[in-house]
């Protein structure tokens, strides 16, 4: 069926049959149905919770970026109809009849994942985000290679508990959602490469996913410096908590700021100098790659070589650091800066994401659908 969709487009009829092709109960959600028209309203069916299923009642569901370029089919690998949507906050309303780690009540998330393979070397490490064969939330196919997966544009969700997460009590549910994806994609980096005290940390970008980078990173004790190309958001850097501000307008930036950074985290998803930014870290400073830049760079090798510099990426994290991160957000009571939208708000959401006209992570109220 797969294929038989990317060969033809669905009319909405049809889409609607295949969305509730196996499924047991009616969902409320807003689809695309392909990459050039707005998305729009559509009933989906849920499978009923099995032995270790856990169901969630979404009441907030953040959007991402990723979802615009999956959306319009800026990846190549856009199958539809989709319901996007992988930063997922809500309540459980039911449980399997195995389940042991969550309970009716309590306050759980969703991300990116919902199931990997589990047996090769990235599952057994917990780093479940580098599994070949992963289920991602949506634009997925479930393990038994055709059911297709739906994400949080939607009422409710059914997961298999293993791939839940709990969001403390203390965090409000509408601020914690991009949590699931834009704060995790930030602290795994931060984790992995030591930010800490005594450690000098850039963020590059104040977007939807800097923001949560300054506030981690503030957060776990490292001297923290925003470079951004907009100089209007040096007051807001410095509310998230940034030591410093530097534009990146200005060329001189680079050479007087030469070898001044452990850490650069690059959360600008356009084409950069690599080699200006690689001249900021000190010798066995990292530059990670967190946004897809619409154009690959090049570089100078020495940049790298004469420095011991390194350049890398990440990737989201695996279940249990997203769970620690959010253990984290909730000691020190960091959620994402949001504004809160109706479902129906949500093509013109898109076209103020693009343009940078948000500050810093749209929200969708699933009470609206």
């Amino acid at each position: 069926m797969i294929f038989l969709l990317k060969r033809r487009q669905l009319s909405t009829a049809e889409s609607i049959q295949w969305l509730n092709g196996g499924f047991m109960q009616p969902t409320k959600a807003f689809a695309a149905f392909n990459a050039k028209e707005p998305l729009g309203p559509i009933e989906i069916r849920r499978r009923e919770p099995g032995a270790y299923d856990v169901q969630i009642d979404i009441r907030f569901c953040g959007v991402c970026h990723s979802d615009i370029h999956q959306v319009r089919g800026e990846w190549g690998n856009s199958t539809f109809p989709m319901v996007p949507g992988h930063e997922i906050a809500g309540v459980v309303s039911q449980v399997g009849a195995k389940v042991t780690r969550f309970k009716v009540g309590d306050k759980t998330g969703v991300g990116c994942l919902v199931d990997s393979c589990r047996e090769c070397k990235d599952c057994r490490a917990g780093l479940e985000q580098y599994c070949r064969k992963p289920v991602w939330t949506y634009n997925s196919v479930e393990k038994d290679g055709k059911t297709p997966t739906h994400g949080g544009y939607s009422t409710r969700i059914v997961v298999n508990e293993d791939f839940v997460v709990r969001i403390p009590g203390n965090l409000a549910l509408d601020a914690a959602a991009p949590l699931l994806c834009a704060g995790i994609t930030l602290y795994s980096p931060l984790r992995h490469w030591k930010a800490g005290p005594g450690r000098r940390v850039g963020v590059i970008g104040l977007g939807g996913l800097g923001h949560m980078g300054v506030k981690l990173a503030k957060a776990m004790g490292a001297e923290v410096t925003v470079l951004s190309h907009s100089k209007n958001k040096e007051a807001d850097a410095k509310r998230l908590g940034a030591h410093h501000f530097l534009s990146t307008l200005d060329l001189k930036t680079f050479d007087s700021k030469s070898n001044s950074f452990d850490l650069l985290l690059n959360t600008a998803p356009v084409k950069l100098d690599w080699d200006h930014y690689l001249n900021l870290l000190d010798r066995d400073g990292a530059l990670v790659l967190l946004g897809i830049p619409d154009a690959m760079p090049t570089m100078q090798p020495f940049t790298l070589i004469g420095r011991r510099r390194c350049l890398a990426g990440s990737v989201i994290g695996g279940i249990a650091e997203t769970q620690e991160m959010l253990d984290f957000c909730g000691r020190h009571g960091i959620g994402s800066d949001v504004e809160v939208i109706p479902i129906q708000k949500i093509n013109e959401a898109y076209e103020r994401t693009i343009q940078g006209d948000v500050r810093y992570r749209f929200v969708i109220d699933a009470a609206s659908f």
